[in-house]
């Protein structure tokens, strides 16, 4: 190749490389942030926190009640709400006493504080924890387990140890059972694998007492469009749901009541079943707060309610990589999004930043628990001391690594929530 024709050639290429630097993604805090950047820093704050936005909460719970199809019981998701007052609050505003529950601890605690809840476990337990359970609970309130707490068991070689846990207690337990509607995490897959667990139940009437089912139908959604439509996904669980209440119609009749708890759904397909739905109750809770894994169209209108607000404690023009290359000086000269660097108080959480927008970790540089790093560019207009803002990806571990909650009115009051116990 000539000199020339090699020189017009690395010529294009720079030229062409140069047209193709990422666009300016940065901008200054939105109204919202703005205001709760500064009504943050007008408390005496300066550590990461996990804030819950009260007004929103409210919006979210109107939105999931009104939508509910009719006949159809809320049930709150503890584990994607844990705290003691967040629960308080949701149950206040939805007018519900029933909760599901994940965790022992989090069971004697919900029974504790409200004599009158309905409690339901969301995962079929070792059978050692009804007896954590009864060691910890007093009793002194009124709750009472043998009407109000239901074990969720998935096959008779779990429920035979609660019956015999049941006599040593000398009590009486409530039994849901779990059933696979196409998610295939466990729980019975077959209608005439019943009959062995409620013959079992029948049979032990001062011991057992069935309480209804349980199918949690996650998957719906889940595959692509081509493999499965949603819909088509939801009709074979209800199908499947409607096939072990038959079941139970024509093998047991005796145990079957009006007022069995038939459980179901999830936050993302809550409001996907409609008036047909074989379940008579709904659990949800992530969706109250809306983390970034339940932006789904089939919850359109709720809201982002929780945040990470974390301040920056170093503002630094520029970006300085380790190493001898000029490697931050390049990347920042072509990539506008990297010109400044923040590091700030803590990180690495399953999180994605909110505000001020355009915020990009470092993936070069690496993450931090301690100081992690974002780059940004100058539209951000961050300074030191200021709070960045990043949204939870989930709620259920999230919301327990910063102590008590933030819990923000609108008229800026905070308020300190308590995570329910480890």
């Amino acid at each position: 190749m000539k000199r020339r024709h090699f020189l017009l050639a690395g010529a294009s290429a720079m030229a062409a490389g140069w047209w193709l630097r990422p666009d300016n993604l940065g901008a200054p805090y939105s109204e919202y942030f703005r205001r709760l950047n500064l009504a943050l820093q007008e408390n005496p704050l300066a550590r990461p926190l996990l804030v819950i936005d009260r007004q929103r909460l409210a919006e979210n719970c109107k939105q999931l009640v009104s939508r509910l199809a009719p006949g159809r019981h809320y049930r709150i998701v503890a584990k994607s709400l844990p705290s003691i007052a967040l629960i308080a609050e949701v149950m206040a505003l939805t007018g519900t006493q029933r909760v599901m529950t994940f965790h022992q601890p989090f069971t004697n605690e919900v029974a504790a504080r409200w004599p009158n809840a309905d409690i339901l476990l969301g995962k079929p337990m070792p059978v050692a924890a009804a007896a954590s359970f009864y060691q910890a609970f007093s009793g002194d309130n009124g709750f009472d387990p043998s009407r109000q707490l239901q074990w969720l068991i998935d096959d008779l070689a779990r429920l035979q140890p609660y019956l015999g846990r049941a006599r040593q207690l000398d009590r009486k337990l409530l039994i849901n059972i779990e059933i696979d509607v196409g998610l295939h995490r466990g729980g019975l897959t077959q209608p005439d694998q019943l009959d062995a667990l409620l013959q079992l139940i029948a049979n032990h009437p001062e011991h057992l007492a069935f309480a209804g089912f349980m199918g949690y139908d996650a998957h719906v959604g889940k595959l692509p469009a081509f493999v499965e439509s949603w819909q088509t996904s939801l009709d074979k669980a209800q199908q499947v749901y409607r096939s072990f209440i038959q079941r139970l119609k024509e093998k047991f009749p005796t145990l079957w009541r009006d007022d069995l708890t038939l459980n179901g759904a999830g936050s993302p397909t809550a409001l996907l079943h409609g008036e047909d739905s074989p379940l008579n109750e709904i659990s949800a809770g992530s969706c109250l707060l809306k983390p970034v894994d339940f932006d789904l169209p089939s919850l359109d209108g709720f809201v982002p309610a929780a945040f990470i607000a974390t301040p920056v404690i170093k503002s630094l023009g520029g970006l300085t990589l380790p190493g001898p290359l000029p490697l931050g000086d390049a990347w920042s000269a072509w990539d506008i999004n990297r010109r400044n660097t923040y590091f700030i108080y803590g990180g690495n959480w399953l999180a994605k930043p909110e505000s001020p927008a355009g915020l990009q970790a470092n993936a070069l540089y690496g993450v931090s628990s301690n100081q992690m790093m974002y780059n940004g560019s100058p539209q951000q207009q961050l300074k030191r001391d200021d709070f960045i803002f990043l949204r939870p990806t989930q709620s259920e571990s999230v919301l327990l690594q910063f102590g008590d909650l933030a819990a923000l009115s609108n008229n800026g009051q905070l308020d300190w929530w308590p995570p329910l116990p480890q």
